[in-house]
């Protein structure tokens, strides 16, 4: 049995036999790793990019879990945000993206981390994750993302002076691409 079957009747097992129950970050791995594969074979042969905002398709939404394909074109990226309390994963397709991952506790510019995520790595986190994830390279991007429980709402974030989370705005939200003006809340606020 192939690495893809297994991971996939593993996860439709557990799905099947406790649809109550959400996954975790190492089972969120598994799954966008067995989608990217999926998608590496042609089976979602749909990717599309977009200038403006990232392209972004459901690939799959049920009471668990939420998949998600995203493009990136190089400078396109996202604010630094949660995800309103759902843990979560995801796995490079292609090209190469950058992610600053909030540090709690560390003061300054050291509350951000910086990680290369190169074509064919994972990242899960859990529900009190903060991040900003964007494409800096020249090459655009693919990458596929979970959400369990399934995305219902997400924070924004900027820092403060001091290196905290300063929230810019809380809504609920399906997308994890949703349309929202942050420079203009932060102008205004201002």
């Amino acid at each position: 049995m192939s690495a893809s079957r297994r991971v996939s009747s593993r996860l439709s097992s557990r799905v099947a036999s406790d649809a109550a129950s959400f996954l975790n970050p190492v089972e969120l791995i598994d799954y966008t790793r067995l989608i990217a594969l999926e998608v590496g074979a042609g089976r979602y042969p749909y990717v599309e990019y977009e200038e403006e905002d990232r392209w972004h398709q459901r690939l799959y939404r049920d009471q668990r879990v939420d998949l998600w394909l995203i493009s990136w074109l190089p400078s396109q990226g996202a604010q630094l945000h949660d995800h309103g309390g759902s843990s979560g994963a995801f796995t490079v397709i292609g090209g190469q993206l950058s992610e600053a991952v909030h540090q709690p506790g560390l003061a300054g510019a050291r509350s951000l981390r910086e990680f290369e995520r190169a074509e064919g790595s994972s990242v899960g986190f859990g529900s009190h994750y903060v991040h900003d994830v964007r494409n800096l390279g020249e090459l655009p991007a693919v990458s596929v993302h979970a959400y369990s429980p399934p995305l219902t709402s997400m924070t924004f974030y900027d820092l403060d002076d001091r290196g905290q989370l300063a929230r810019l705005r809380s809504f609920a939200t399906e997308d994890p691409e949703p349309s929202v003006d942050l420079d203009r809340l932060v102008t205004s606020a201002a």
